[in-house]
């Protein structure tokens, strides 16, 4: 389970809906209240010491936007930034 899902299962506190969206489903068009995709963003800070801007969420609408951010700043942050 990729670590946005994993961290959907915690939010929502089922499986059911991080199992039946698919990668590129709008999280917001699928069920999830506007107070938990924040909540996620919140998560993904914490857990993951990845900065997401008001601009950034802008852009953040899928499961799969949100792992091809991570993975991203992942490795910008490896390479020092560069």
């Amino acid at each position: 389970m990729s670590t946005i899902r994993e961290l959907l299962v915690e939010l929502t506190g089922t499986t059911e809906y991080a199992d039946r969206i698919g990668d590129d489903a709008d999280l917001a068009a699928s069920g999830i209240d506007s107070g938990d995709l924040v909540r996620l963003v919140l998560l993904v800070e914490q857990r993951l010491g990845v900065e997401i801007t008001a601009e950034d969420m802008e852009e953040l609408h899928t499961i799969g936007d949100y792992e091809r951010f991570l993975a991203e700043r992942t490795v910008a942050g490896a390479s020092g930034g560069a």
